[in-house]
Parts: structure tokens; sequence; C-alpha cells
């Protein structure tokens, strides 16, 4: 019985940090939206029924799900918002030359993942 509290604990913290995601760059929706729906799942029913019927959340872990793939839309919002903030992060407010570098990689290596995906 506990296990099934702590499932929707860890779900709902999950949602709340994909949700976090879609502003974020550096923090990923997709894996918190799955690992939600996975948690959700064993633990509430209708907390799993009520995600995957939403209008937006059940619509992008179906289709993640399904096709791998995400929308374009969303593709061009990650990377420009990702390229945003960190630009701005490294070039306004960082001055370690390391950070700086730091920063870019992060945001290379980011923008090939969300590329990786096929588009939808």
């Amino acid at each position: 019985m506990m296990k099934k509290y702590v499932y929707m604990f860890f779900g709902t913290i999950s949602l709340c940090l994909g949700i976090i995601g879609i502003a974020l760059p550096v923090l990923p929706t997709t894996p918190f939206l799955l690992l939600t729906a996975w948690l959700y799942f064993r633990s509430s029913p209708k907390l799993y029924q009520k995600l995957m019927n939403s209008k937006y959340f059940g619509t992008y872990i179906k289709s993640f799900r399904e096709d791998k793939a995400i929308p374009l839309h969303a593709k061009i919002i990650s990377i420009s918002l990702l390229w945003i903030t960190i630009s701005y992060s490294a070039i306004c407010i960082l001055e370690e030359l390391w950070l700086r570098i730091l920063l870019f990689t992060i945001a290379i290596a980011v923008s090939i993942h969300i590329l990786s995906f096929k588009t939808k």
C-alpha cells in the first residue's frame, strides 16, 4: 500500500519536472513525462487515465511511445530556447572561459540528442 503512494508522489514530482522542462531547455521533458506515465500506471489508474487523456501530455506521450518522434514545433522551440538561454548565460553572465565552453558543449549535446529523434 505504501508503494502506491511512493509511486504517486514520485510521479507527481516527475510531472512537475516535465512541465518545468517545457520552459527550461536544459531539463528534458519527454523522459519525465514517460516516467510519470509509468509511475502513475503502477500506482493510480485514475491519475494514469487523466494524464493519458490530457490534451497536451497524453498526445505527447502517445506520440513518443508509438513513433519515437518529436513534433517539429517542439524541436524548434526546444532548440531555440536552449540556444537563447545558454548563449545569454555564457556571453552576458559568465566570465570563466571553461564554464562558457561547458555550456556550449551541453547545448551541442542536447541539440544532437533532440535532433536524433524522428520528426513528426
